[in-house]
């Protein structure tokens, strides 16, 4: 599937982690950063998780909701919530619903979990505002929390 921004985000409901139900449609009127990574506990996926945590409160400041979403289990996402101290939602996509849903790319023609880590920036009435292809996981939650201020004023 492409898409393309300014167009209307593919919806979801699923339940995360931690067994709340997370649907788009109940985040109408805020933001909604929505970012893949390949998978839990990882270097990497732990500096880019982490990294949005540090600003999460910037985010809520904006009215924004972050939500992380890979292929791995409900198990393997809660450890990975409990070692990273995440408060933000994690969503286990075993089945690649979401990550086919936005075209995420999968590793071994879907076999395996999301190769790539992508992130899609979701405006209030539910369109897609931005969409990052390749990602520093470093210094990417500055960059999405730099695009969210400017979009809304909040420099």
């Amino acid at each position: 599937m492409s898409l393309q921004v300014g167009r209307q985000a593919p919806p979801f409901d699923v339940r995360s982690d931690d067994g709340r139900r997370v649907s788009l449609s109940a985040m109408r009127g805020q933001w909604v950063v929505l970012y893949f990574y390949p998978k839990a506990n990882t270097p990497a996926c732990s500096i880019e998780a982490q990294r949005f945590e540090a600003v999460l409160p910037e985010f809520e400041r904006l009215g924004a909701t972050v939500i992380g979403v890979s292929t791995d289990t409900e198990a393997r996402q809660a450890s990975f919530r409990d070692q990273c101290r995440l408060s933000f939602p994690l969503i286990p996509d075993g089945r690649k619903r979401l990550a086919r849903d936005y075209g995420v790319v999968t590793g071994l023609r879907g076999l395996l979990g999301i190769a790539s880590r992508e992130t899609f920036l979701i405006g209030p009435e539910g369109e897609l505002a931005c969409h990052w292809r390749t990602v520093n996981p470093a210094t990417h939650a500055g960059e999405v929390l730099s695009e969210l201020e400017r979009r809304t004023g909040a420099y």
